[in-house]
């Protein structure tokens, strides 16, 4: 980063965590001299966290674990759309992308991670190492017993430790990948406790106890703090609590295991607002929180308190609030594919099985949506809990999350045309000073027919070594919304940086009937963006109102970026909209506002407009809409989207 970086980021930090960085500073120059000897391990080491021996998976969840584990023992996989073969022996440092090596016996905190063009892309190389294929591996031996799928964790386990000594290669520099690694290693002891060589493989180990133990110091004395508190303090103390739960093996683990419950009741609860969404406003966040949160609580059984239950449980409800008809939930802010625990294979629907999960510990809902297909951790997981009975639960399925500023416009269910779902965007700027994870998407609106992307928030894409791409995706013009004098509402510092954030208000929610919204922002101060949207059940039309209070004249964008299955023919101020769903053609209109001059556009490199990401590292063309003129003095910009009946 260039030093202006570092000064911007120094300006969002409080006192209190520019202390802290300081310390960690030290404590990385006494590293960088000599590791600390790790205490001599417990005597009479046993792995005790067994699962019961009755517990009953769906065929269906078996079947995909042991096709994606068989694929695995080939060698193949794929991670962020780039596909590999050369799994059976991973170079761990390899990112298969550039074809860059990442130093592997460099100091930690000497290497450039973020610096593409020294080590590749971090990402591709991080994340194997989270050893999330060897919980698949391992969850294929527990319901197969077939020893060749231990004997390939048992391989991986040996070559990654070998590889990667404490303190050496980019495997020991962010807290996020070190704490997901730790929870991987406790369900693949778990999941191998019927192989002879489990106990050879962990407790009986050197070089596991001296791995367990350095993973374990890292993260008690490298904790994220201040503004960098977000879902990665939430990984840490997930990977933390577990380990000390799982691997009580070292005169610490009593006190490693209190500090990491305590942190992560603390910080889950500081990272979910009240109405139980996320507070970074990134689903893929919220998804990969609830997973993590979970996964440790179940770990610490009796000692978990309710204050960490009752986060998780409001954390659920409101995932079955906010997803649509196919149990997708919203496109929103930043994501990058990240996955708490993986047990499952390639397939299965993440967001279903958290809410199967949900039903497992706390209880569905009346109103919740049925869960699509069976999965294998739920069984697996919930098997090692206690259920959760909490009575003050909404009662109806919640359309409006004020303290997020979400709202939800959506056709009553089961009228046989399809459901109108429509996402509006009126929260905070993200969370805490940096908002890491936001996007400059003030104002904007999703909108889906049946679970398919017609007005579509395009996504993420990437986070490091394409700052362009970074730039775009989480730009205002990158988001149906109104971008005014070619600028962003929100300032940006860097990739994961905001230095002025845009203050929204909700004027209107859904009530009594009407599915209306109003709200405003003043990320153009002094003008001020207000959109009003209506959705009406019956005739199928929403309507969107745009308005720019201001003294003066402003340049003006308006856009509408399309899903990757919708065609469009844009005729003047109307744009036609085609696309298939469940073997039916599906049409729609949608009429422009007359005052501005509309172009389509579809993969646009220079500059990028026309993209829609699927998932992290990956990209293809869509089209967007865009309308230009001039905005501001009065009047007002409506734009009307009928759906055939």
């Amino acid at each position: 980063m260039d030093p202006g970086w570092y000064l911007r980021r120094l300006s969002r930090m409080s006192p209190r965590e520019v202390a802290g960085r300081a310390a960690d500073v030290l404590n990385r120059r006494k590293l960088r001299r000599a590791l600390p000897e790790p205490s001599a391990p417990l005597p009479g080491r046993r792995f005790t966290a067994v699962l019961p021996a009755d517990v009953q998976v769906p065929p269906d969840a078996r079947a995909r674990v042991l096709e994606t584990a068989n694929r695995l023992l080939d060698g193949r996989a794929e991670y962020f759309g780039v596909p590999r073969d050369d799994l059976v022996n991973p170079d761990w440092s390899l990112d298969p992308k550039t074809g860059r090596r990442a130093p592997s016996d460099a100091f930690a905190f000497d290497i450039p991670y973020r610096r593409e063009d020294v080590v590749g892309d971090i990402k591709q190389i991080w994340e194997p190492s989270r050893h999330q294929h060897l919980t698949v591996l391992a969850t294929a031996y527990a319901l197969s017993g077939e020893d060749r799928y231990a004997e390939r964790v048992a391989d991986h386990l040996k070559s990654w430790w070998a590889a990667n000594a404490p303190m050496t290669s980019v495997h020991w520099v962010s807290g996020i990948e070190l704490g997901i690694r730790l929870l991987s290693w406790v369900w693949v002891r778990r999941l191998l406790h019927g192989w002879p060589g489990a106990a050879g493989l962990f407790e009986d180990n050197p070089e596991a106890l001296h791995q367990i133990w350095h993973h374990q110091r890292w993260l008690a004395t490298f904790p994220s703090r201040g503004s960098s508190a977000n879902n990665h303090v939430i990984a840490e103390a997930a990977g933390q609590l577990a380990a000390s739960c799982a691997f009580p093996w070292f005169p610490e683990s009593a006190g490693w295991r209190a500090d990491a419950l305590r942190s992560l009741d603390e910080h889950l609860g500081a990272n979910t607002f009240g109405s139980g969404l996320n507070r970074e406003l990134a689903t893929e966040y919220h998804g990969l929180v609830l997973e993590l949160g979970l996964a440790a609580a179940v770990e610490a059984g009796p000692a978990a308190p309710d204050s960490l239950w009752r986060t998780l449980l409001r954390m659920t409800d409101a995932l079955a609030a906010v997803v649509d008809v196919r149990l997708h939930p919203p496109r929103q802010g930043d994501s990058d594919d990240g996955h708490g625990l993986v047990l499952d294979g390639h397939g299965t629907n993440r967001w279903s099985s958290l809410l199967a999960t949900g039903d497992a510990l706390f209880g569905r809902l009346d109103w919740w949506p049925d869960p699509r297909g069976g999965d294998v951790r739920t069984p697996l997981l919930t098997a090692l809990a206690r259920r959760f009975e909490a009575t003050d639960r909404p009662r109806t399925r919640p359309d409006h999350f004020a303290d997020a500023g979400l709202t939800l416009l959506r056709t009553p269910p089961g009228d046989g045309r399809g459901e109108i779902w429509c996402r509006c965007d009126g929260g905070p700027h993200g969370f805490l000073s940096i908002a890491a994870h936001a996007h400059a998407d003030a104002l904007s609106v999703e909108v889906r027919h049946d679970g398919v992307d017609i007005l579509a928030d395009p996504g993420t894409y990437c986070y490091h070594g394409e700052p362009e791409w970074r730039t775009y995706f989480r730009s205002t013009l990158g988001h149906n919304t109104l971008q005014l004098d070619d600028t962003d509402q929100s300032t940006s510092g860097g990739p994961f940086l905001w230095t002025r954030h845009a203050t929204t208000r909700v004027l209107a929610r859904p009530g009594g009937g009407v599915l209306r919204w109003s709200a405003e922002h003043d990320g153009y101060r002094p003008a001020v963006h207000r959109r009003t949207v209506e959705l009406d059940p019956g005739a199928r039309e929403l309507r969107i109102t745009d308005e720019v209070t201001a003294d003066r004249h402003h340049p003006a964008r308006l856009a509408f970026h399309l899903g990757p299955r919708v065609e469009a023919e844009l005729i003047a101020n109307a744009a036609v909209l085609t696309w298939t769903s469940g073997g039916r053609e599906h049409a729609a209109v949608l009429d422009l506002p007359a005052g501005l001059t509309w172009t389509a556009h579809r993969g646009q490199i220079d500059p990028p407009l026309g993209w829609y990401s699927p998932g992290y590292g990956r990209r293809e063309p869509a089209t967007t809409l865009t309308g230009s003129g001039l905005v501001g003095r009065g009047g007002a910009l409506t734009t009307l989207l009928r759906f055939a009946h």
